[in-house]
C-alpha cells in the first residue's frame, strides 16, 4: 500500500487532535464530546471519533453518569513506565561507572523496545576508550547478550512472536536459526546470563545478566563488552562475578530482593 502525503498528513492532524484532547482534559479535569470539539475546532462526530480511539487505549473514560471524558489509567501506565526508566537510569549510573572502572571494559543498561535493546546507560573503563559508543543505540536481540537476556525472559507467546521475524545475519556466529535460539534462550534461563562472541560485529564479545524490578519481572540487561582479544572466554568467567553482584545491587535500588539469576 503507498501512503501519500495528503495520507501522511492526515495521520499527523488526527494525532496533533488527539494531543490537544489530552491536554484539554488534563486542564480542565473532564469535558464533553461538544465542548471538546469547538475548543480544537472539528466536527462533533470527529471529535466522537478521536475520544473513541484514546477510550480503546484506555488513555481517556467516560463519567457514565455524565457522559464527559476525563483522562484514563492508560495514562497512569505510561507514567509509571516513564519513571521506571528514569529511576533506572538514576540508580544504574553510579553502580556501571565502579563496575567499568574495575573491569576496564564498556558496561551498559539495555531495556526492550519493541523488537530492539536499547542501551541507556553505558560507563567505559579505562581500557575500553575506543569501544563504540552504543548509548541510546537499538541493537538486534538475538544477536546481543543484553537481548538475549531481554528475550529469554519474556512470556513464551511474545517470545515466539518476536523470534518469528526474519532474524539477520551480521556475521558467520550469529545464531540466526530460531529453533537453535530457543534451545540458547532456553540455556541462558538455567545459566542465569547470556553470551555472545562476534554475532553482531566479529571481534566483540559480550556477557550480560538480568536486572529486576520491584515485581520480580526483568526491568532490563546489564552487560560487559569488549573486544575478543581482551574480552576472552576465561576473562568473560572472571567477569561474570562483579557482574552479578552488581546487577543484584541495582535490582535491590530498583526494589527486588529476591534472586536475580
Amino acid at each position: 500500500m503507498t501512503v501519500t502525503n495528503s495520507d501522511a498528513s492526515t495521520g499527523l492532524q488526527s494525532v496533533d487532535r488527539a494531543l490537544q484532547v489530552l491536554e484539554l482534559l488534563a486542564e480542565w479535569g473532564s469535558g464533553g464530546v461538544s465542548e471538546l470539539a469547538t475548543e480544537i475546532g472539528v466536527h462533533k462526530s470527529t471529535a466522537f471519533r478521536l475520544l473513541g480511539a484514546l477510550e480503546a487505549r484506555e488513555m481517556v473514560q467516560q463519567d457514565s453518569e455524565r457522559g464527559k471524558y476525563r483522562l484514563g489509567f492508560g495514562l497512569v501506565r505510561l507514567a509509571r513506565s516513564v519513571n521506571v526508566q528514569l529511576e533506572l537510569t538514576e540508580q544504574a549510573r553510579p553502580l556501571t561507572d565502579e563496575l567499568a572502572r574495575t573491569l576496564g571494559e564498556s558496561i551498559n543498561v539495555a531495556v526492550l523496545r519493541e523488537h530492539f535493546a536499547v542501551n541507556v546507560v553505558q560507563s567505559r573503563g579505562q581500557a575500553s576508550v575506543v569501544s563504540q559508543n552504543w548509548m541510546g543505540q537499538l541493537t538486534p536481540l538475538h544477536a546481543t547478550s543484553s537481548g538475549k537476556v531481554l528475550l529469554a525472559h519474556l512470556e513464551s507467546a511474545e517470545q515466539a512472536q518476536l523470534l518469528g521475524r526474519e532474524l539477520d545475519r551480521f556475521t558467520p556466529n550469529t545464531h540466526s536459526d530460531p529453533e537453535d535460539l530457543k534451545q540458547e534462550l532456553r540455556r541462558v534461563l538455567e545459566l542465569g546470563y547470556a553470551v555472545t562472541y562476534g554475532e553482531l560485529e566479529l571481534g566483540l564479545n559480550a556477557v550480560a545478566v538480568p536486572v529486576r524490578g520491584e515485581d520480580g519481572r526483568v526491568l532490563a540487561a546489564l552487560s560487559a563488552s569488549g573486544p575478543s582479544y581482551r574480552l576472552s572466554p576465561e576473562r568473560i568467567t572472571e567477569a561474570l562475578g562483579p557482574l552479578q553482584v552488581t546487577a543484584a545491587n541495582l535490582s535491590r535500588r530498583m526494589g527486588h530482593w529476591g534472586d536475580v539469576s
